[in-house]
């Protein structure tokens, strides 16, 4: 198991491009846990997270694009904006709510309940509990 540690800053400057780096890694790997903790140097603040991580098995391909159609990234851009101002809310990182592969995946099979929303690959029960409702009524929308 491979280990990484990311630092999100949480000046404006510094977060959004710090959630992308590590956005785009997370993506492209077998994430199998997480830690984080919330850093506090005196003169700056962060969270800092580490990712326990395996490489993708070699029949997947990281560097492959995900084509979504107009309303797949309707549905993806919706529960985008939803997430960023829950985290937002809470004064999370983003990624602490679910990672955009698991976005896209939801997009993409459009569950019509908390069922199907279990299922989807690396989604799982917790967060279904903990955010089920709120994306399935975001999907009614559509």
């Amino acid at each position: 198991m491979n280990i990484k540690v990311f630092n999100i800053r949480l000046d404006k400057e510094n977060c959004q491009q710090d959630q992308t780096r590590m956005n785009a890694f997370l993506d492209s790997v077998e994430v199998k846990l997480t830690s984080t903790n919330f850093v506090t140097t005196g003169t700056t603040d962060f969270w800092s997270a580490v990712v326990f991580y395996e490489l993708k098995k070699s029949d997947s391909k990281p560097t492959e694009v995900i084509e979504l159609n107009e309303q797949e990234n309707e549905i993806f851009t919706a529960l985008k904006q939803w997430r960023n101002d829950l985290a937002q809310k809470l004064g999370w990182s983003a990624f602490r709510i679910c990672h955009n592969s698991h976005l896209i995946s939801i997009a993409k099979s459009k569950p019509q309940n908390l069922d199907e929303l279990k299922a989807v690959k690396s989604f799982g029960e917790t967060r279904t509990l903990n955010y089920g409702d709120d994306i399935l009524s975001i999907l009614n929308t559509f």
